[in-house]
């Protein structure tokens, strides 16, 4: 009997079957990835247009060949390089081939990516006070770049919206049915502007992508066509439709499965990206450029390579004729060049038209999938973007689909949420606005005073901040490369039905299973309240700390607790999940003899600070959003000390105060700020952290009984310090915490924030002597745990010091608490 995933490829075939699975090839897809991608067993990998993956035979080719052959600087006569000048060429010819350019019309330049080629147009261009640069809005930022160089030699910049006309169904072609409808004007100087019709040559440049890294939506490459032969009526008559225009093709993204044809549509300049293409090597790109339009370009800057003689002590210079020596500055990465005709070999083999037939079924598939789910309500699931574009202004889509999902009640869920589960799922895919300002704004409807307001209620990017005022700040997406399959698209949409989906049975994004909520201490009721059974202090934030049976409250929380960091010398603030070493850091605090000890297996000697007089040669300040910290700094000695332990070079920081800062959200979304109205040291939300031993027992009876999920097959248990809480409590139900509005410990009273939102961090173990990674137990969690995008487990707390006798208070192990409910 069939299940339904064979079902579901069957169905899938009969669709897409002739377009799918390179039967012409070699090898069909599921022989090239189990010979060939065999490190992506158990991933589902969706990130082809961050970056595609490189072949096992592609590798071993380029190996094969920097081992077989010698190959040396190209800039000397030797035979070793001019064979590497040979290399070379044949690596720009088989650029030229792959764009389908004749090198009499057509020059590669490499460069050390897609955005060095993009600034090398940026600062080279002609660029003069009657200048445009135009751009269509769905541009990477690497485009945008360029308007820095034209607004500051007085051009103008300009984004348009490319569209179609409104009797598109007349006209006699596809120019004629495309208009540009331009945004507001941009320029920095009105300074050596003239009134006046210009003497000499005007030179515009325009900009567009061939496939939209955003929705994947690709663009009628008649556009070339149209903007250098009739810019007059598709700009309506603007100013700027005189002079000559040039056009510039973003192909970082489309050249990897749909190169564009410069034999049909002649750019004058595009720019490629070798990684995004093949996968290795990274770090090279090139710019392809009509020799005409070189011509044009001014150089300033010379090297060695680009000149055919110079003069030390006078102003004389002569530069080299050929294209590529002229703007090739140094010596040419030239291993990385020869490698790149083994990447190309591999698709060769495949051939371009089978595979952008073959991503495109994928995409396709996973598009009409999503676009079918909908909540047991009726209402959809997922928005799509970019699925509706027209036919005349776009060639289709490629093999990208982003998009954003939405609960049963229309709000959205946050694409960071997606992004987690997905990982937590084994799937890699890339959430936000993918460098893609323009086309983000554009797909989710987003306002300026939408982006500014966002702004400043502290979104940028690549932060968590993936729902502001009722809308996302960012999309998810899901890209196949060529070596993806079936099965790839199949488990994506799988996960997204299980995690997302409302059936009768379950609603996603809400607590499915949580225990029985503790009542209240009632006089004369013969049920025993929790106790306090362990308390926990964290000196160092991420190293490992100690328990005590009674410690002392201060104005920040637990005295000491969190008080100290590490921070790289590059300002970055480091953590167990970037540096997980550093877990074998331990920590105690003696408070008789006033020192903090520090241990480390990598340093021979115990470290001791002394808290009041080991102080520090000087003060500082450190960001951590959104707070702002006064710090101390320590001696060099220290901070060598705690280099070695970490295994990279640090400093060594105390808190000395606490500056408010806090949200400069005029709109008081309360979700951004974590606790702000008591002073705390360098945690993450709030002074304390409860954990319940019963919801702990609760989690690992969990795991044990989904044990064949879990990491390498194995029983993964944790223990109450696994989620590093201040506070361990026992003797009431599971998760009845979560039901706590205050409690008293001991006569000490506290306030609670609400449920701690788990992060990766509790993944990691220490498991003889090493630090081991897994998916659990956050995995069994997003289960039943998850609420509004976040996952919880224990809940934050706040001193409740209204009495103003916080510097008396202590906290002892066995205290009863007494809770009150929300």
């Amino acid at each position: 009997m069939k299940n339904s995933e064979d079902e579901q490829k069957e169905e899938f075939l009969r669709e897409f079957g002739d377009d799918y699975g390179y039967k012409s090839a070699p090898k069909n897809i599921d022989q090239l990835r189990a010979t060939e991608f065999k490190r992506l067993a158990g991933v589902v990998y969706l990130d082809h247009a961050g970056a595609t993956l490189y072949s096992e035979a592609q590798l071993e080719s380029v190996f094969k060949d920097l081992n077989s052959n010698l190959y040396a600087n190209p800039h000397s006569q030797s035979s070793c390089s001019l064979n590497t000048s040979d290399r070379v060429g044949e690596a720009r010819t088989q650029v030229l081939d792959y764009f389908n350019a004749s090198s009499r019309e057509y020059s590669v330049i490499f460069t050390s990516g897609a955005t060095a080629a993009l600034k090398l147009v940026g600062e080279s261009f002609p660029w003069s006070s009657q200048s445009c640069f135009m751009y269509s809005m769905e541009n990477h930022n690497s485009v945008l770049g360029i308007r820095e160089y034209a607004l500051n030699q007085g051009a103008a910049a300009l984004a348009v919206d490319v569209e179609e006309t409104a009797d598109y169904r007349n006209s006699r072609g596809t120019n004629s049915a495309i208009r540009l409808f331009r945004h507001h004007e941009l320029r920095r100087s009105e300074r050596g502007l003239s009134k006046e019709d210009p003497t000499g040559n005007v030179y515009n440049l325009f900009a567009f992508p061939s496939e939209c890294n955003f929705s994947g939506t690709r663009f009628n490459l008649d556009l070339v066509k149209l903007i250098k032969e009739d810019s007059h009526n598709a700009l309506e008559g603007s100013t700027y439709s005189r002079g000559c225009w040039m056009v510039l093709i973003d192909a970082a993204k489309g050249g990897a499965t749909e190169p564009p044809d410069l034999s049909k549509h002649k750019a004058d300049f595009v720019v490629i990206s070798f990684y995004k293409i093949f996968g290795y090597p990274t770090g090279l790109g090139a710019l392809i450029v009509r020799n005409e339009t070189a011509k044009l370009l001014k150089k300033t800057y010379f090297s060695g390579g680009t000149v055919a003689a110079s003069v030390a002590d006078s102003d004389f210079v002569k530069r080299r004729a050929g294209v590529e020596e002229i703007f090739e500055d140094g010596t040419i990465s030239y291993l990385s060049i020869a490698s790149i005709l083994h990447g190309f070999r591999i698709l060769n083999t495949l051939t371009m038209s089978a595979i952008s037939r073959h991503t495109t079924s994928l995409a396709t598939f996973v598009r009409k999938t999503l676009s079918a789910m909908k909540h047991e309500n009726g209402t959809h699931v997922c928005t799509l973007y970019g699925a509706n574009s027209s036919k005349v202004l776009f060639e289709g889509m490629g093999p990208i689909v982003s998009f954003n999902l939405r609960r049963p009640d229309g709000s959205w869920f946050g694409y960071r949420e997606v992004e987690k589960l997905a990982s937590l799922a084994g799937i890699q895919l890339r959430t936000g606005c993918f460098c893609n300002p323009g086309a983000c704004a554009k797909y989710l409807g987003l306002s300026h005073s939408d982006l500014l307001s966002n702004f400043e209620a502290g979104h940028v990017c690549w932060d968590d901040h993936d729902v502001l005022c009722g809308k996302p700040t960012g999309a998810v997406r899901a890209s196949f490369g060529y070596m993806s399959t079936f099965e790839d698209a199949s488990n994506f949409v799988n996960f997204i039905k299980a995690s997302f989906v409302s059936l009768p049975s379950r609603t996603p994004g809400v607590n499915t299973l949580r225990g029985t909520t503790i009542s209240p201490a009632i006089e004369g009721i013969g049920r025993a309240n929790p106790r306090l059974k362990s308390i926990s202090i964290y000196p160092i934030k991420s190293c490992l700390g100690f328990s005590v049976s009674s410690w002392p409250l201060a104005t920040t929380g637990l005295l000491h607790d969190r008080e100290w960091l590490l921070r790289s010398t590059s300002g970055e603030i480091l953590t167990q999940k970037k540096v997980p070493d550093m877990c074998h850091i331990t920590t105690l605090i003696d408070l008789d003899l006033g020192i903090l000890f520090v241990e480390s297996p990598r340093c021979k000697e115990k470290l001791q600070i002394k808290l009041k007089s080991d102080f520090p040669v000087g003060k500082d300040e450190v960001n951590i959003h959104p707070q702002r910290y006064e710090v101390e700094v320590y001696h060099d000695e220290i901070d060598s000390w705690f280099s070695d332990a970490v295994g990279r070079p640090c400093t060594l920081l105390r808190c000395s105060g606490q500056q408010g800062y806090a949200c400069s959200n005029r709109n008081r979304i309360s979700r951004l700020c974590r606790d702000l109205e008591t002073k705390m040291n360098f945690v993450n939300e709030a002074q304390f952290l409860l954990v319940s031993e019963e919801s702990v027992n609760d989690l690992n009876a969990r795991l044990r009984s989904n044990v064949q999920h879990h990491f390498d097959g194995e029983l993964i248990q944790v223990s109450t310090s696994r989620f590093r809480p201040n506070l361990v409590v026992c003797g009431g139900e599971a998760y009845a915490e979560d039901g706590w509005r205050s409690l008293r410990i001991g006569k000490t009273e506290f306030i609670s924030l609400g449920g701690c939102n788990r992060c990766q961090m509790i993944n990691l173990s220490l498991q003889g002597g090493k630090v081991q990674r897994s998916n659990e137990p956050l995995a069994t969690l997003a289960e039943y745990r998850r609420t509004k995008g976040k996952i919880t487990f224990g809940i934050l707390l706040r001193h409740d010091d209204s009495t103003g006798k916080h510097s008396d208070a202590w906290l002892h192990v066995g205290e009863e608490i007494r809770a009150s409910l929300a």
